[in-house]
């Protein structure tokens, strides 16, 4: 028997996860919730310690199952660490990438130091095609 999903939604506060980070970070943060839910239409929801926008059901070649959000992102504890977005990555969206602006690049996630360092205009942009993608 396949394990469970460790990262489901919950109920808890997404503004009382804010509010534990500092300021500047909490800042980050909304400006990012404000970004994700305009792209996805969708509000934001905890899961687990990642703020997500939308669901997403997935099925592996394994045969392995699972949900998730369609994109999202994660800020380090307490503020401190890098800002994970979680918007995935591909080869059609590298020029976009390419645009955005300080950042590092993970298997299927981004991560930033501050939303300052990136272009949000781009950001916009990638999310916008990782819904696209998500959805087809």
């Amino acid at each position: 028997m396949a394990a469970a999903n460790k990262t489901v939604p919950t109920d808890a506060d997404v503004e009382a996860h804010l509010a534990a980070q500092p300021e500047a970070r909490a800042a980050d943060c909304r400006a990012l919730i404000a970004l994700m839910q305009r792209a996805s239409g969708h509000p934001p929801v905890m899961w687990g310690r990642m703020v997500g926008f939308g669901h997403h059901h997935y099925v592996y070649d394994s045969g392995r199952e699972g949900d998730i959000f369609e994109i999202g992102f994660a800020s380090g504890a307490g503020g401190k660490g890098d800002i994970s977005l979680y918007i995935g990555t591909s080869a059609e969206r590298e020029a976009l990438i390419a645009r955005l602006g300080k950042h590092r690049q993970g298997k299927g996630c981004l991560y930033i130091k501050r939303l300052a360092d990136v272009d949000s205009g781009v950001l916009e942009q990638l999310c916008a095609a990782a819904l696209r993608e998500k959805r087809a």
